[in-house]
Parts: C-alpha cells; sequence; structure tokens
C-alpha cells in the first residue's frame, strides 16, 4: 500500500513530505517540474514521478499502483478537477488541502460517481477545514435543533504564496453567506462581527470561504455565515465591497497582486513555532439557546500538514467509505482531537 503527494515541492508540499518521512512513511513524491522534484525527493530519499496534470492518460498510468494522492497543488480551482477525475477512472482515493468553496462544492456534488467508483473523496483536509467543520458538528450535536452557524477563523503567521492568490481571488467576490441553504450576498448586519476566540476576542468579517460549502452539509443548518479575522487593511477593503471587485477585476491590479503573492515564502519553521491557528463556533436555535466553542492549535501550516499525513495514512489502508464527505463526515467530529496540539472548548 502506497499514497502519492502531488504538488510536493509547494509550501505545503514539502511540510507534508517531511512530517510523512518524520513519521516513517513513504510516499511518492509527484508533480509536474521535474528537477524540483528530484531535489526534494534525493533530500527525503523518496520514490517520486513527474507528470503534470494535462495528460490523462500519464496521470492514470502514474496513479495505476496508488491507493490514496494527497493533491496539494494550488490553485485548486485550475487542479483539483483533473486529478479528481484521474482518481475516479483508477480507483484512487482522494483527498486535497483546498479552502475554495466553488471548489469544495463541486468536488462534494461527485458522491455518487465516488461511490459507484468505490472512491473515498476528501476535500479540505487541512486548515481551513478540518477543525472548523469538526467544531461545527460537534455544536450541531450539543445543541439538536439548531437552525442558526456562525464559524469564524483565524490564520496566524502570515499566508503561503499559494494562500495568498487564492485569497486575492477571493476579493473579487462578494461576502455570502447561506440563507435556507441557498448562498446569497451578505446583509449589511452580517458582514462584521467581533468573535471571541481561545485567546480573547478579535473582528472579524464575513468572507465566502471553505465552510460555507462543507459546514452546512456537516450539521444539516440552512442558515450559515462564514467570518475571518483578518488584518484592518482588508477590513477596510471588505468593507467597500465594489472598490474590492474593482480592484480584482482590474488587470494591472491582478497582475501586481499576483506578483506579490507569488514571491511570499511562507512562514518560516521559527514564525509556525510561534504562532496559532484559532477556530471559533457558534449554533443557535428558534428558542434562542446559544452553544459556543473554540479550537485552537498549532500554526495552520503544521495543522495541515498533520491532517493530510493522518488522513492519507487512512485513506490509504481503505479506512474510508466510498463517496465525497466533508472532514467530520469522514472521519467523525472527534477527528479534531486527534490532531497534534489541539485544543477544544465544547460545550455537552
Amino acid at each position: 500500500m502506497t499514497w502519492m503527494l502531488y504538488g510536493a515541492y509547494g509550501y505545503t508540499g514539502r511540510l507534508v513530505a517531511a512530517l510523512a518521512t518524520e513519521r516513517g512513511e513513504m510516499p511518492v513524491l509527484a508533480g509536474r517540474d521535474g528537477e524540483r522534484l528530484r531535489t526534494l525527493a534525493e533530500v527525503l530519499q523518496l520514490d517520486h514521478r513527474v507528470v503534470g496534470l494535462d495528460d490523462p492518460a500519464a496521470l492514470d498510468r502514474a496513479l495505476a499502483d496508488i491507493d490514496a494522492v494527497a493533491h496539494c497543488a494550488g490553485p485548486f480551482s485550475a487542479t483539483a478537477l483533473p486529478m479528481v477525475e484521474a482518481c475516479l477512472r483508477t480507483g484512487t482515493h482522494y483527498l486535497d488541502v483546498t479552502g475554495e468553496v466553488d471548489v469544495l462544492d463541486t468536488v462534494l456534488a461527485r458522491h455518487d460517481e465516488a461511490v459507484a467508483a468505490a472512491v473515498t473523496l476528501a476535500p479540505g483536509s487541512g486548515f481551513d477545514v478540518v477543525p472548523s467543520d469538526c467544531l461545527a458538528a460537534l455544536l450541531a450535536a450539543a445543541l439538536p435543533g439548531a437552525t442558526r452557524l456562525a464559524v469564524a477563523v483565524r490564520l496566524d503567521g502570515g499566508p503561503s504564496a499559494g494562500t495568498a492568490a487564492t485569497a486575492a481571488e477571493s476579493l473579487a467576490r462578494p461576502s455570502l453567506v447561506r440563507v435556507g441553504g441557498a448562498r446569497v450576498p451578505a446583509p449589511a448586519e452580517l458582514r462584521r462581527r467581533r468573535v471571541t476566540f481561545a485567546d480573547g476576542p478579535r473582528d472579524a468579517v464575513a468572507l465566502p470561504l471553505a465552510d460555507l460549502a462543507t459546514a452546512w452539509r456537516s450539521t444539516g443548518i440552512d442558515d450559515l455565515v462564514v467570518y475571518a479575522a483578518v488584518p484592518a487593511p482588508v477590513r477596510a477593503l471588505t468593507a467597500l465591497p465594489s472598490v474590492a471587485r474593482r480592484v480584482a477585476a482590474n488587470r494591472l491590479s491582478r497582475r501586481l497582486l499576483g506578483t506579490m503573492a507569488a514571491r511570499l515564502p511562507g512562514p518560516s519553521p521559527t514564525t509556525r513555532a510561534a504562532t496559532r491557528s484559532m477556530v471559533w463556533a457558534e449554533v443557535a436555535d428558534h428558542r434562542g439557546q446559544v452553544r459556543e466553542g473554540t479550537v485552537a492549535g498549532p500554526n495552520a501550516y503544521d495543522l495541515t500538514a498533520d491532517a493530510v499525513v493522518r488522513i492519507a495514512g487512512l485513506l490509504e489502508k481503505g479506512a474510508g467509505t466510498p463517496g465525497a464527505w466533508t472532514p467530520s463526515q469522514a472521519w467523525g467530529a472527534d477527528f479534531v482531537h486527534q490532531l497534534d496540539g489541539v485544543e477544544g472548548r465544547i460545550p455537552s
């Protein structure tokens, strides 16, 4: 049994590869850049395969003896679908670390195809989505009949190039919430909120983040708002959505944002060790009962690497159920407690 790490030489991919080898696992490293791939494979003493996502036949051959793929090559809006389709063709289990709501919707919509192919599709297997999805599911279980859900996330320590590129793309989109299960523009009264993370209160803004696709599936709660605690300049920009969309839609602005994002090295080991990831969530029912909880963990990239290695191992061993699942659906709401360094405050 073996699993493949695709996009192994990217920022997140390198963290996953290093952690996997620390834990005695030997994933096959893969990607389209042969030189960068060979360099990493030599350092970690792992096998590697050079293959692009634009060659379905070559991709099928590369997956022929692979039990599961950990897909870490973004932007997932461009890369997820070719890999998902290859996994469905070859009977290979799939996980990724996307936080892109449209990508999650697309992959989760392939449930029936995954069942027919006896394949588990597990998108959003990092931060965001694992801790937020599990927290939402735990709170929903603590308040049966909850009708409203709010989730907030915080990523300290700075983004990688891939995360920054995805965030820049999201500026062109309006703030969205779910009402009655449908995604609609956020009304003014829901666009900002002060939330209390494990280490204290922060101002947050409603953004079209991953939990819009996952949390309502995991909880069955149709009224949902997802917030992010972001720096003050970003909060100011989101307060003027038309301005943000004009900035993101302008060709020169887009090019500048993309160039700046590509140059970001991602947080250093020292920064990651000194920073934490935070999630807050709240559910309420029609009688006014409320349950609130928090999850605090290691830096988001370290949490992601931990979750990916664990989930890839589960999929490699055939522990998944065929279909397309959110993290809490696939592994249970308590899965978040299995991750290293995670602490939760969740009411019973």
